[in-house]
């Protein structure tokens, strides 16, 4: 066997119990805590959704207030396109809002939910 393979054999032994222990009790707390299937599944596709970079760029941009789609492009240093395929994505998952005045439209964060979710994530990511 190589030592990569025992290495990620050792890694995956380490993650398992010895033994077989079955709480009831703790199984049917957690149980309980439980969020129905289709909130799971909505909160993942919002975890999937911010796990591109550019979409999280686009969060924290929008930080400073509402921008529009050229704004949003100059900070990124990308298309107007591509910024606004992103936002779609966003919008679509209520992560950020528009509006429109003329022909330009403006994108801020949904509410305070996002700020709180980008600032732990980022909380997360900086703590040592």
């Amino acid at each position: 066997m190589s030592r990569k393979a025992t290495a990620v054999t050792n890694e995956q032994a380490r993650d398992r119990c010895e033994i077989n222990v079955f709480d009831p009790k703790k199984v049917a707390a957690a149980k309980k805590l439980m969020p129905p299937t289709d909130e799971i599944e909505r909160m993942s596709s919002i975890f999937q959704c911010v796990a591109h970079p550019t979409r999280i760029k686009i969060i924290r941009a929008l930080f400073t207030g509402e921008l529009c789609v050229c704004d949003l492009a100059q900070v990124l240093g990308s298309s107007v396109s591509v910024v606004s395929h992103q936002l779609r994505t966003l919008r679509s998952l209520r992560l950020v809002k528009f509006r429109r005045d003329g022909k330009m439209a403006y994108y801020s964060i949904d509410d305070e939910h996002v700020r709180a979710l980008f600032a732990l994530g980022l909380e997360h990511v900086r703590h040592r």
